[in-house]
């Protein structure tokens, strides 16, 4: 059972906050290329769909933690016991871990093409994990409000998104439906690197202080990631063809290198250095996730599980260099992200249901 007092809670209402900063983050940047290449056009479609999926998740997540008297370490030991259940634990640090990993290297890559070809990654991560620790180190409320201003801070750049209007053609997206089945789900599967995140609500459930009321907020986060994944998706469709959006690794800063505003010439240098306060309640959450999932199994400190998960977490990113170990490590999370949410997340989802039916009906007799 883990309890924790109500001074370390939030509000149920945060939890719209928590789930979107992590839906939202450096594969906005780049998603359209990658959902497209199967769907092309029909590439919203896709959007809409993993979205539908993530809320299917989302209710499961919740049916399984809302008789476990703490988060998803509590379910792994009443489901697999002691020892298997902390295995099970581990992994999904690990997880959490990869996943911080994958998007600070992705946003360091794209920092190394677009400004500043020279930077010295070993020094930037060095700093940037210092900033991570100093955050995590205060406790969840902290990270909480983190993720709060990492959505309202950077709101303003989604109206950036209406400049390219001006050159798009609405016939791009016709005719709809113009891929197989097939084809679009594919894409849908590709979303995956993109929509996961939401799952950190397995392990921060017990910080929240009105479960039941949260709900509501966490399926508008996901509606409203959705929504906002959709409209980028349309914009880039309607603006660029078919042929030139497959040669754009990062749509959303070519689409961004149109934008002319009287005080700013390179408006995608803006875009880019605003992406850090997007991606830091990204990591900080992953983070907190996977040295809480520690900390929760085997009893350990959680200062000292952090410190754990940061120094390997430090020389895993300095390990990727190229463009292909990097589109690698992205693939990977994105196939761990597609089987955690629709394998991993339906089995324990009926092995809950199964066991507590099973105490129910012992409990009767």
């Amino acid at each position: 059972m883990i309890k924790i007092a109500e001074r370390f809670q939030v509000s149920h209402f945060l939890v719209f906050y928590l789930i979107h900063s992590l839906q939202f983050g450096v594969g906005v940047l780049g998603f359209q290329r990658i959902i497209a290449e199967n769907s092309g056009r029909d590439a919203w479609i896709a959007v809409i769909l993993s979205g539908l999926l993530v809320h299917a998740s989302l209710w499961m997540i919740y049916r399984i933690l809302q008789n476990s008297n703490g988060n998803i370490v509590t379910v792994h030991k009443e489901i697999f016991g002691k020892w298997v259940g902390g295995f099970f634990s581990i992994l999904l640090s690990l997880y959490f871990s990869l996943m911080a990993i994958t998007v600070l290297r992705t946003y360091v890559e794209i920092l190394e093409v677009w400004m500043f070809p020279d930077i010295n990654i070993w020094v930037f991560s060095f700093i940037f994990f210092l900033l991570v620790y100093y955050i995590i180190s205060g406790g969840f409320r902290v990270v909480t409000g983190i993720s709060f201003f990492g959505v309202v801070l950077p709101f303003y750049l989604l109206f950036t998104f209406l400049f390219p209007l001006q050159f798009a053609d609405i016939k791009n997206l016709f005719p709809i439906f113009d891929h197989s089945v097939k084809d679009i789900a594919i894409s849908t599967k590709k979303m995956s690197l993109t929509i996961i995140g939401f799952e950190a609500l397995l392990v921060y459930y017990p910080f929240i202080k009105n479960i039941q009321k949260s709900k509501k907020w966490a399926h508008l986060a996901v509606a409203f990631s959705t929504f906002v994944y959709t409209f980028i998706c349309i914009i880039t469709i309607i603006y660029f063809s078919e042929e030139q959006l497959g040669k754009n690794v990062w749509a959303t800063l070519t689409i961004w290198k149109i934008i002319e505003l009287p005080f700013v010439e390179r408006f995608e240098y803006i875009g880019i250095a605003n992406w850090s306060i997007i991606i830091l309640p990204n990591i900080c959450l992953s983070f907190w996730a996977a040295s809480r999932c520690l900390k929760d199994a085997f009893a350990f400190n959680q200062k000292y599980s952090l410190l754990f998960v940061l120094m390997i977490a430090y020389f895993c990113v300095n390990f990727y260099q190229t463009r292909a170990e990097i589109s690698l490590i992205n693939d990977i999370i994105g196939q761990i992200g597609f089987y955690i949410m629709f394998v991993y997340i339906p089995i324990i989802f009926f092995l809950t249901f199964i066991i507590r039916k099973v105490r129910k009906g012992k409990e009767k007799i």
